[in-house]
């Protein structure tokens, strides 16, 4: 189906997050109602400026106060407006393509807003996309909640599922992902499972745009937690399994729910002498600088419910892989098949 191919989209304000929604948009639009795609076409036309290079976009709004947040939002009330037309045309059930594009109009709004907010590099951004998470994921089991019993497995880096208030992060404001679900979704329906490894390999890129390479992670810092799971042998205060030095740590919240135990000790005092670093290794990865900077200030036991620690990680290689030589949208985008 539609949903499960553009799924991973929905999650993401990346770079082309907002060219393959606006793709989407108005391919829905040529299907459904030809007549409405104007609004689709004025965003098309305020963004075509700027092609796929966001920052160019982010530079001039930041100097210039015209920008392209009425037409994001005009072609989104336009498509909500039509909702039950939409979702019940041609007297079948088209709910799930009016879902599909109306999430797309919502990645592009936000979207729009967080290239807006990166220019000024404040943590702003980083919770504009973290919040866009928390609910394209509440639209999701809402859509998909028919008989009160739906789940959700969300895959996305430590930095993102690993609860913000057992980090460092909280004293620059910041939210995330882990957190709000934790706070929304409460504990006992919550299960944050982190990753982590003492050395080995991974595909990532040295910047954001980079082609992505095959790149040697070294070994854990000493001290981090990275290094401790490495080292550990046998501990009774926490439940886990071991296989080849590989662990699967499983932290007991059991004693109290862990929004009042992280809450009720603001700014990250709560056990301090837990707080030690653990490796953060993202899209971006630069191994030789990640002593200067790549660790977490972590309390590891609050931050995730699970911890799935691998000794010696390797890099995965990619299935079809496709590559594109021009950079530049094709002249038929986005009329074209």
């Amino acid at each position: 189906m539609e949903m499960e191919r553009k799924i991973g989209g929905f999650y993401g304000l990346d770079l082309y997050s907002l060219w393959e929604s606006m793709e989407t948009i108005i391919q829905y639009l040529k299907k459904i109602d030809p007549n409405a795609i104007k609004n689709a076409f004025e965003v098309y036309k305020c963004f075509e400026p700027y092609g796929k290079d966001v920052e160019s976009y982010a530079r001039a709004t930041a100097f210039v106060p015209e920008n392209c947040e009425g037409e994001v939002i005009e072609m989104l009330t336009s498509l909500r407006s039509k909702m039950d037309v939409y979702s019940k045309r041609d007297h079948g059930n088209r709910e799930e393509e009016y879902f599909n594009a109306e999430q797309n109009a919502i990645t592009a709004k936000d979207a729009e807003l967080y290239y807006r907010t990166m220019i000024r590099g404040d943590v702003n951004s980083w919770n504009i996309r973290d919040t866009h998470m928390m609910e394209t994921l509440d639209r999701l089991i809402t859509f998909h909640d028919k008989e009160g019993n739906s789940k959700a497995i969300v895959w996305v880096h430590n930095t993102h599922i690993g609860d913000a208030r057992a980090t460092d992060m909280p004293k620059d404001n910041m939210i995330n992902l882990g957190q709000l679900v934790r706070e929304r979704k409460s504990n006992d329906k919550t299960v944050l499972v982190g990753f982590g490894t003492y050395k080995g390999s991974v595909i990532a890129a040295k910047k954001w745009g980079d082609k992505m390479e095959e790149m040697k992670v070294p070994t854990a810092m000493r001290g981090s937690w990275d290094n401790i799971f490495h080292n550990i042998k046998n501990d009774s205060t926490i439940a886990s399994s071991y296989t080849n030095n590989n662990k699967l740590i499983i932290f007991s919240h059991h004693d109290g729910d862990i929004n009042n135990r992280i809450n009720n000790n603001s700014n990250n005092k709560i056990n301090n002498y837990k707080m030690r670093g653990q490796r953060a290794i993202g899209v971006v990865y630069n191994p030789q600088y990640e002593k200067y900077g790549n660790y977490v200030p972590t309390n590891i036991s609050l931050r995730y419910d699970a911890f799935l620690f691998i000794d010696e990680t390797h890099a995965l290689n990619p299935l079809h892989m496709q590559t594109i030589d021009n950079k530049d949208l094709p002249e038929t985008f986005p009329i074209g098949e």
